[in-house]
């Protein structure tokens, strides 16, 4: 696939696109409570795109391990202000949510893609994005985000992982939505130790041919990086542009990065002197 269908955009697939991160949340595990406020929220949004992101993400519930979940009401009040505020940003607007009637109302405003934790098995999810002409990101977990760090356990992560992917990728286009309108996650944190997380960043070559779409990757200052790094959340920016050059020289599609300024640059680097 050369090209991604995202909506108002068609985004070409010659390099590896950088996903900005905007978390309006209270408790995400980076940077909650941080860009809360709709005009801050705008206010990162800008910094992220005069940085370079390719597309910008916008959540209003942290699915950290141990999140708390947020009622419909509260994650609209969060998410609508700041989509509104972003529509003409010139940048395909992603909606982080696995809540169809937040998903509802963010293709009412026309976003572009939909990043859904919970792989469209929302109850009417499917058909919802069908009915669209937005993207839709699938992501693998086990689990929910209040447990599903607890004791995760795999038989053969990558053989489950991919199996799960190609399945909801089948749903999708059984549903009606077309393969230049997807893109796969395998999910790294969510229901994974340490050891599946390696398994699957291993395994990113192997992923990228077996599966049926583009992949986007996201480990951006997450707790595998920590835990090989030792550094807290806040340190994690030079393991986050290593991670994602290694996702990139494997065939990652779209990288999801708070870090946009630095990793653009990485991955600017990468391509001038080993393309």
């Amino acid at each position: 696939m050369s090209q991604l269908h995202c909506g108002r955009f068609r985004l070409s697939l010659d390099r590896p696109l950088v996903m900005g991160i905007v978390n309006v949340t209270p408790d995400s595990f980076s940077d909650g409570g941080r860009y809360v406020a709709r005009d801050a929220a705008l206010a990162h949004a800008e910094q992220l795109l005069a940085a370079g992101a390719d597309l910008l993400d916008i959540g209003g519930e942290s699915t950290r391990p141990g999140a708390a979940h947020v009622p419909v009401e509260l994650e609209l009040e969060r998410v609508l202000p700041v989509l509104e505020g972003l529509q003409s940003a010139g940048v395909p607007l992603s909606i982080d949510t696995r809540k169809p009637a937040v998903m509802r109302a963010a293709l009412a405003l026309g976003i572009d893609l939909v990043n859904d934790i919970a792989a469209l098995e929302g109850e009417g999810a499917l058909a919802l994005l069908a009915q669209s002409d937005a993207a839709v990101c699938l992501m693998h977990k086990q689990g929910e985000p209040q447990t599903m760090q607890q004791a995760p356990v795999y038989d053969d992560v990558v053989a489950e992982v991919c199996g799960y992917l190609s399945g909801r990728y089948a749903s999708c286009l059984q549903a009606g939505i077309t393969h230049e309108r997807i893109l796969l996650d395998p999910g790294f944190g969510f229901g994974k130790t340490f050891a599946h997380n390696r398994a699957l960043f291993r395994a990113l070559p192997q992923l990228v041919h077996d599966l049926p779409a583009p992949l986007l990757i996201g480990v951006s200052r997450k707790r595998m990086l920590g835990e090989i790094t030792g550094r807290d959340t806040g340190e994690r920016m030079p393991a986050s542009i290593a991670a994602a050059l290694l996702a990139a020289q494997a065939g990652a599609a779209v990288i999801r990065v708070h870090d946009v300024s630095e990793t653009v640059d990485a991955l600017r680097v990468l391509a001038a002197l080993q393309s």
